[in-house]
């Protein structure tokens, strides 16, 4: 299993999270083709039995943590 720390094509916030519909921050692509995706706390909940079926798990659950850059006076 590979996990994509920079992806070809980040996820949006139109990509849902198939267990629950919340934003997913992860894409599992499937060993035996096909993909999931997870937002973190199933992701995080399903970890252990998606590393078992896993290609490759692209994580962006670091994007929740970030803090957005501040705007200048001239962008307010």
């Amino acid at each position: 299993m590979t996990t994509v720390l920079t992806p070809a094509s980040p996820l949006t916030a139109g990509d849902r999270c198939d267990r629950c519909g919340a934003q997913a921050y992860l894409r599992v692509t499937l060993i035996s083709g096909g993909e999931l995706l997870f937002c973190a706390h199933h992701g995080r909940k399903f970890e252990p039995e998606l590393k078992k079926i896993a290609a490759e798990i692209q994580d962006e659950t670091g994007r929740l943590t970030e803090t957005p850059a501040s705007s200048g006076d001239d962008e307010r």
